[in-house]
């Protein structure tokens, strides 16, 4: 009995430490969808459509290489017949500073390259822009907090609500 009683402390010991906390879990936040729109509130990412931009590149300007494409797909909204782009991850994120509410911000820098329609057969030269997404990072959340498309403030993160970046070419 008194070789026993060890093993049952053990098995007893190892089953309480098994024990999940979702509490401790931390929550992801990081998908993103962006809208790119003209002043008037027109959809510019339209598919084969005169106007808008019909070839949407990302590249990841933190990697450790020059050519370093970031995976976006274009989804149709299909209750609004809108086009949008979903970003879910894959730039490289580089540490910022340590908040002062103990988190950490990091972010990535993306380079974003445009190609509008002119015609059937013509399209504009290419357009280079700059996307930069900033995340929060700390025990409960890993989150996008803000995002920046050209040193403007496109987005600012509102606890409970979906990642809508709206860019205005």
């Amino acid at each position: 009995m008194k070789k026993l009683f060890p093993l049952l402390m053990l098995f007893g010991l190892t089953l309480l430490s098994c024990g999940s906390d979702e509490d401790s879990l931390q929550k992801i936040d990081q998908i993103m969808n962006i809208y790119i729109q003209d002043a008037s509130g027109n959809n510019l990412l339209v598919p084969n459509k005169i106007g808008s931009y019909t070839t949407v590149g990302f590249n990841d300007e933190l990697a450790p290489k020059d050519d370093a494409p970031v995976s976006m797909s274009r989804k149709e909204v299909i209750t609004d017949s809108i086009y949008n782009l979903e970003y879910i991850s894959g730039a490289t994120r580089e540490f910022v500073e340590d908040a002062a509410d103990g988190s950490k911000i990091y972010k990535s820098d993306l380079e974003v390259s445009l190609i509008k329609k002119l015609s059937d057969t013509q399209n504009a030269p290419v357009v280079l822009d700059r996307l930069e997404i900033f995340y929060r990072s700390s025990a409960n959340v890993f989150e996008v907090s803000r995002v920046l498309y050209n040193n403007q403030l496109v987005f600012t993160k509102i606890q409970d609500q979906p990642n809508r970046v709206t860019i205005i070419k």
